[in-house]
């Protein structure tokens, strides 16, 4: 890739971002200075800057909750999903037994079920982790499954004819092929993890120590402290941004040498 062509897509992905962004929160905070808003309909940037410096203390207890509970769903949902998604590709029985409750378990509104596994699991924080799980789990099980019925028939001919054993095709082979289509499944589950731990904890709705940012929320917004309820959404945006780079650093990472849909970044 020339020098050139580096640094106008290094404009591309870094300032122009920014400035889009710079532009709305400046119109916005000039919008409700020039039409007199009051904070209690709706803040400005620079008050709910302040909000969040000010109750940084409670809020940032709150956003470790949050990400406690997504990295947990998450960690689960790479377990689970991808054990599955490896049970399902060496069983054609199992996958078309079990695949459709995934399906339901999926299409089903974790809201309409989060107050039904609050009640049956004596346990918050164990309650929260199980709904943002069935949220997350779905694309990385779905993802795997594709990547690895998707190896080259010829590839897989040739191991046959090699007397490879189940094993050694599904680890030289199978697996590498399914890399890429899991980190696409992995960056979908990130964001879902986020938000079905967010949707939990306004089911749950519980207070205290132990209180996500979902409580921090309906607690501002019980209160009219709508400058905090505002902090706590900018917090919940930035959580949900980083994990989402985070992943796809480690997609990066993993796939650079290899495979042409990231080779293509360093040409």
């Amino acid at each position: 890739m020339s020098e050139g062509r580096e640094r106008t897509e290094a404009w591309q992905k870094v300032v122009a971002p920014l400035i889009v962004g710079v532009a709305v929160l400046g119109l916005w905070e000039a919008s409700v200075r020039h039409a007199g808003i009051p904070p209690y309909i709706l803040p400005g940037p620079w008050l709910i800057a302040k909000t969040l410096v000010a109750d940084w203390g409670t809020l940032s207890g709150s956003l470790w909750v949050t990400l406690e509970i997504t990295g947990l769903a998450l960690a689960a949902a790479v377990v689970v999903g991808g054990l599955l998604a490896i049970l399902f590709a060496q069983s054609r029985w199992l996958e078309l037994s079990l695949f459709p409750y995934a399906i339901i378990l999926q299409v089903t509104p974790i809201v309409a079920i989060a107050p039904l596994i609050i009640i049956w699991v004596n346990d918050t924080l164990f309650s929260l982790l199980i709904c943002a799980w069935i949220v997350a789990f779905f694309p990385i099980l779905s993802n795997t499954i594709l990547g690895l019925n998707s190896a080259d028939r010829n590839l897989v001919d040739l191991f046959r004819l090699y007397d490879a054993s189940r094993w050694q095709t599904l680890r030289y082979l199978r697996l590498p092929a399914a890399l890429p289509y899991f980190l696409a499944g992995l960056r979908i589950s990130g964001g879902l993890a986020l938000i079905g731990a967010v949707v939990a904890e306004f089911v749950a709705g519980t207070g205290g120590t132990a209180s996500g940012l979902a409580f921090r929320i309906l607690e501002a917004g019980y209160q009219l402290k709508i400058p905090r309820m505002f902090a706590a959404l900018a917090l919940v945006s930035m959580a949900g941004i980083a994990i989402f780079l985070l992943l796809n650093l480690i997609s990066h990472l993993a796939l650079r040498h290899w495979h042409e849909s990231e080779m293509d970044r360093e040409r």
